[in-house]
């Protein structure tokens, strides 16, 4: 059984910045992919960012030059840092590999 974490959720003032972290329990292979997935509240989830084990990597425009996605094999761990934050990227966000795999996700709460 694969497991995924999410770490590193917090509240910061808009402009701020947070840097989560998604821990999987097995080797990131280059044929996984990594999503990154949020869903504010009375919202729908929405796709973030992912990476492959190949490298490839995607955002959505809501984030793109934001948010910047990376990938530390040694640690089996995916990182999103997010940059210039603002009110409307609070949601709960959600780490998954392949889509199968999902973590519990990680509160992140913009003031303005």
């Amino acid at each position: 059984q694969v497991h995924v974490v999410e770490s590193g959720g917090g509240l910061v003032q808009a402009g701020g910045s947070l840097r989560l972290s998604c821990e999987v329990s097995a080797k990131i292979d280059k044929t996984d992919v990594v999503d990154w997935f949020r869903q504010a509240p009375g919202k729908e989830r929405l796709w973030v960012a992912h990476i492959t084990g190949g490298g490839t990597i995607n955002y959505a425009d809501s984030v793109k030059g934001r948010f910047t996605i990376s990938r530390d094999d040694a640690r089996n761990t995916v990182y999103l840092q997010m940059n210039n934050l603002k009110p409307e990227d609070t949601a709960v966000y959600e780490c998954g590999l392949n889509r199968i795999y999902w973590g519990r996700g990680t509160q992140v709460t913009v003031s303005s």
